[in-house]
């Protein structure tokens, strides 16, 4: 450890100098009230930091120690349920302790040291483990069984292990190295943010995400372990459809990043996510969840810190094989910081100010994501899900971190302010979005869902393709201009935007749409295209084709429970209104 002076404050930025036995990253404490901060830079002796808290008072001279460690997060129980600052500061405890105001210099344990966890021994002494083994358990939650694993970097011999309640730091089991040295193994482990955890070998992304959102899962689905972003304007339902994901998505753990968003939002976040009911285990579904609450109105610098926190935690339950998803919201802001900082370092701009290395911070954030086998002995799959908002000033995506993103990620969902004001939930607009794993994820529809779905994903596209085409024509010359068939495109455009891909967020029923009930719904809609254009093809009149009742019951039966049947019967009222139209040839029913 070494100690260094103050040369220079600019905001966020400090430098000292006298800190040549430091590394980039390292994590430096500043002044007399000992302000987190962390190497950015390196010129000899001198160090650029980034500080993570407010740095009013401080001035040339005052003094700058290294702890030689870089930013590291604690993981271990009592992880679930937290809610944490950007640098993993525990919000609710220094609430406890200071009040509704974050003291400078304050330094509180992420990880409780007090309470005593329930652990349940799995390895026996004399176990030859590896980085990864699992050598117990804690139930933390009735959602969340949490696995002590040895830590990645040690294997050996189990000495000793004892089964018991202990807090994070007391030892629950020894182990013996190969050089003969015993090293002690508590709950909690370390990890730098910065760095990767890592893992065997990582899978190809062949297996769905399940989200139960019909506009997501049928026609732009993200695989487990895939990438995504949900660029979208201002009151465009970013924020809903992340809590969409984060209920109803076929994941163990959700993590959830508020950076740099107004701290209204996060307190709407804050007081929904507890309110929210799992639907797996019926209680809140804050009993799966991590959140890391970094707004606004905090250090710019802890924005950029966040995101990195958020998505380390993520990757420790992934280690365990659970199937995580994090969610950040937004990366905009965590890209702002970036641009702030690198001004403050005088570096050379990039486009609209954003430093040069934007796109690969970018890359490296999520290239995290994966689907793996993790660490051990045992081959156990684990997989990381990463989606990010993107908040593009005035919504315009030809801005360089939606460009940068979009390079990166395979899924896009464009949430269009159009469509959220004229009530359509999900707001995402169907003919700019799109979806690079579909190829990769056909096979599993195929064997789990049906050898169809392929091919009416494909019709239900291309006929709101062909809907917008025709909808320019209908502008210029009116829509009795067009021919029967044409029209017939417009109403099955129709059904399928209202019957299908709008959705009710609040609905008990339509919130979450299994795949089963996804692939026979729009199976029943373009059944009646089908049957349609076979009607007008055999001279049957095109505006009681438009108004036979049983079309109308679609909307009503897809909110049954016993959908199966329901559509089973209106199929059949369909076919026999639709038959009874060809008998009667032009004449209207």
């Amino acid at each position: 450890m070494g100690n260094g002076k103050v040369i220079k404050v600019s905001g966020p930025l400090v430098v000292a100098e006298g800190l040549s036995d430091a590394n980039m990253f390292d994590v430096v404490r500043v002044g007399r009230d000992r302000l987190i901060g962390e190497i950015i830079e390196m010129r000899g002796d001198q160090a650029s930091i980034q500080v993570y808290e407010e740095t009013a008072g401080l001035g040339p001279g005052d003094e700058v120690a290294t702890t030689g460690a870089p930013l590291s997060v604690e993981l271990g129980p009592g992880l679930i349920t937290t809610i944490y600052d950007g640098i993993q500061r525990p919000l609710e405890t220094i609430r406890d302790l200071v009040g509704s105001s974050i003291q400078r210099g304050i330094d509180v344990p992420s990880l409780d040291r007090k309470k005593k966890w329930k652990f349940e021994p799995i390895a026996k002494v004399g176990d030859a483990v590896i980085g990864g083994d699992i050598i117990g358990h804690v139930q933390e939650t009735a959602a969340v069984d949490t696995k002590i694993m040895v830590p990645p970097t040690l294997s050996g011999t189990i000495v000793s292990i004892k089964s018991g309640e202990f807090t994070v730091e007391e030892t629950v089991a020894e182990l013996k190295n190969a050089d003969g040295t015993i090293v002690p193994l508590s709950m909690m482990q370390r990890w730098p943010v910065r760095q990767g955890r890592r893992y065997k070998a990582k899978l190809s992304p062949t297996v769905p995400m399940i989200t139960g959102q019909r506009n997501v899962d049928t026609l732009f689905p993200i695989a487990r372990g895939g990438t995504a972003a949900i660029p979208g304007p201002f009151g465009s339902g970013k924020t809903v459809v992340q809590h969409q994901l984060a209920k109803w998505s076929d994941v163990d753990i959700v993590v959830y990043i508020g950076c740099g968003e107004r701290g209204n939002e996060m307190t709407d976040v804050l007081r929904e996510f507890p309110e929210l009911k799992d639907p797996r285990s019926g209680e809140s579904l804050m009993k799966r969840t991590v959140l890391i609450a970094n707004t606004s109105d905090m250090p710019v610098a802890a924005r950029e810190a966040s995101i990195y926190t958020g998505i380390t935690i993520a990757e420790y339950f992934r280690d365990m094989g659970y199937a995580v998803a994090i969610l950040a919201d937004s990366t905009s802001r965590w890209a702002e910081a970036l641009r702030e900082m690198s001004g403050r370092l005088e570096e050379m701009p990039g486009e609209e100010g954003y430093p040069a290395y934007l796109t690969s911070r970018l890359a490296q954030f999520y290239e995290r994501a994966g689907r793996v086998i993790c660490l051990g002995s045992e081959d156990r799959e684990g997989s990381l899900t990463a989606i990010g908002a993107v908040s593009p000033p005035g919504g315009d995506i030809s801005e360089p971190v939606s460009q940068a993103t979009l390079r990166i990620v395979k899924v896009f969902w464009s949430l269009d302010s159009s469509l959220a004001y004229a009530r359509h939930f999900p707001a995402i607009n169907w003919l700019n979005s799109y979806s690079l794993y579909e190829d990769r994820l056909q096979q599993w529809y195929i064997d789990n869902i049906s050898p169809d779905f392929p091919k009416l994903r494909a019709s239900a596209i291309s006929l709101l393709q062909q809907e917008s085409e025709l909808n320019e024509i209908v502008q210029l010359v009116g829509v009795d201009a067009l021919s029967p068939q044409d029209r017939l495109i417009l109403e099955e455009a129709r059904m399928l935007r209202e019957d299908f891909l709008q959705q009710d967020a609040m609905s008990d029923t339509d919130a979450y749409c299994p795949s089963e009930k996804q692939f026979q719904l729009l199976r029943l809609i373009l059944s009646y295209y089908d049957m349609g254009r076979e009607a007008l093809a055999k001279g049957a009149n095109m505006n009681a084709l438009f108004s036979i009742p049983a079309r109308d019951n679609i909307g009503r039966a897809k909110n049954e429970s016993n959908y199966q049947k329901a559509f089973a019967e209106i199929e059949s009222e369909m076919r026999a209104q639709i038959s009874e139209l060809i008998a009667k040839g032009g004449e209207q029913l």
